[in-house]
C-alpha cells in the first residue's frame, strides 16, 4: 500500500525517446535519409518563398497561401527533425517534461495550421474557378485577416487544451516514450491515472481538423474537377485537369490519413509496431513538406517562370567583362 502511495506521488519530469526499437542499434544508419530529407525541405521550400518574395506579380493571394504554406513546413520539421537527428547519432533521447509538452504543442499546432492553410488553397482555387467574376469581391484582405483570425484562434485554443490535459498528467511508470519525438498520445500513453479526458480531446481534434478540412477540400476539388472538365475542348486538357487535382488530393491524403492513423493508432489500441507507427509519424509531416515544393512550386507555370527570371538576372549579373588585348580597339 505505501508503494502504491508512493508511485501516485511520483511522477517524471524526464523521459527517454525510443522511436526504432527493432534498429536500436544500427539507428544511426537511419541518420543518412531523415538528414536528406530535413535538407530537401529546408532548400525547397525556402527557395519557393524567395522566388514568391522576389517576384512582384507572385504577390497574389494563391501564391501568399502557398508561401506561407512552406514557412509552416519549414518550422514543423524544425521543430522535430533536429532533436532526432541527435538521438539517431549520439544517442542523446532525453528530453523533460516542460521541453516534450512544448515540442507537442508546436507540432500539432503547426500541423493544424498547415490543415487550415491546404483548406484555405482549396477554397481560394474554387472561388477563382467557379466564381471568377466575384473573386476580387471575396477574396480580398479583409478575407485574410478573418483567415489569420480563425485559424490562431482554433488552432491555439484546441491544442493549447490538448498540450494542458496531458501535462496534468502523473507519469510514475515508465518514462520511455515509444516514439522519436514527443506524440499526444506517445507520452499519454504512461499514465498512471485516467486518460479519458485526453483520449476525447484526441478524437475531438480527429473531428474537427479532418473531418470538417479534408470534407470540405474534397468538396472544392471535385466541384473544380467536374468545372475544369465540362469546359476543355481537348482530351489532353482534360487529363491535365485530372491529373493536377488527383496529385494535389493525394498529396492531402497521405497528410491527413497517416496523420489520422498513427495519431489514434494508441486512441483506440489499433496494435501497430512501434517502428512503423513512428515511421509514419514521421511519413506524415516529412512527406507533405518535401513533396510540396515539387507540387506546388514546380509544377507552377508561374512560379517556375519566376524562378527562371531571378537565375537569368543573377547570372547576367555575375557574367565576366570582356578585355580587349591591347593594342586592339573594342568594336
Amino acid at each position: 500500500m505505501l508503494q502504491v502511495s508512493l508511485g501516485r506521488n511520483f511522477s517524471h519530469s524526464t523521459f527517454v525517446f525510443r522511436g526504432f526499437p527493432a534498429l536500436h542499434g544500427h539507428r544511426w544508419l537511419l541518420a543518412l535519409p531523415f538528414s536528406g530529407s530535413f535538407l530537401s525541405v529546408l532548400l525547397g521550400n525556402s527557395l519557393l518563398v524567395h522566388v514568391v518574395h522576389r517576384v512582384e506579380s507572385l504577390h497574389s493571394p494563391m501564391y501568399l497561401l502557398i508561401c506561407t504554406l512552406c514557412v509552416v513546413d519549414i518550422l514543423v520539421v524544425i521543430t522535430i527533425i533536429p532533436n532526432m537527428l541527435l538521438g539517431l547519432l549520439f544517442d542523446w533521447d532525453e528530453i523533460s517534461l516542460a521541453g516534450c509538452l512544448s515540442q507537442m504543442f508546436f507540432t500539432h499546432f503547426l500541423s493544424s495550421v498547415e490543415s487550415t492553410l491546404l483548406l484555405a488553397m482549396a477554397l481560394d482555387r474554387y472561388v477563382a474557378i467557379c466564381q471568377p467574376l466575384r473573386y476580387a469581391e471575396i477574396v480580398d484582405s479583409s478575407m485574410f485577416m478573418w483567415l489569420l483570425v480563425f485559424t490562431l484562434l482554433r488552432s491555439i485554443s484546441i491544442m493549447a487544451t490538448l498540450v494542458g490535459l496531458a501535462g496534468s498528467l502523473w507519469f510514475c511508470g515508465s518514462n520511455v516514450i515509444q516514439h522519436c519525438y514527443c506524440d499526444h498520445m506517445a507520452l499519454v500513453s504512461l499514465a498512471c491515472d485516467s486518460t479519458e479526458r485526453s483520449s476525447i480531446a484526441g478524437l475531438a481534434v480527429i473531428v474537427c481538423f479532418v473531418g470538417v478540412d479534408i470534407s470540405l477540400i474534397f468538396f472544392s476539388y471535385m466541384r473544380i474537377l467536374s468545372v475544369v472538365l465540362q469546359a476543355a475542348s481537348a482530351g489532353e486538357d482534360r487529363w491535365k485537369a485530372l491529373h493536377t487535382c488527383s496529385t494535389h488530393l493525394i498529396v492531402m491524403m497521405c497528410f491527413y490519413l497517416v496523420g489520422s492513423v498513427t495519431f489514434l493508432s494508441r486512441n483506440l489500441n489499433i496494435d501497430i509496431p512501434t517502428d512503423i507507427n513512428t515511421f509514419m509519424g514521421l511519413l506524415y509531416i516529412l512527406f507533405p513538406a518535401t513533396i510540396n515544393p515539387i507540387i506546388y512550386g514546380v509544377r507552377t507555370k508561374e512560379i517556375r517562370n519566376g524562378f527562371f527570371r531571378i537565375f537569368k538576372l543573377r547570372t547576367k549579373r555575375i557574367m565576366p567583362i570582356k578585355v580587349c588585348p591591347a593594342g586592339k580597339r573594342q568594336s
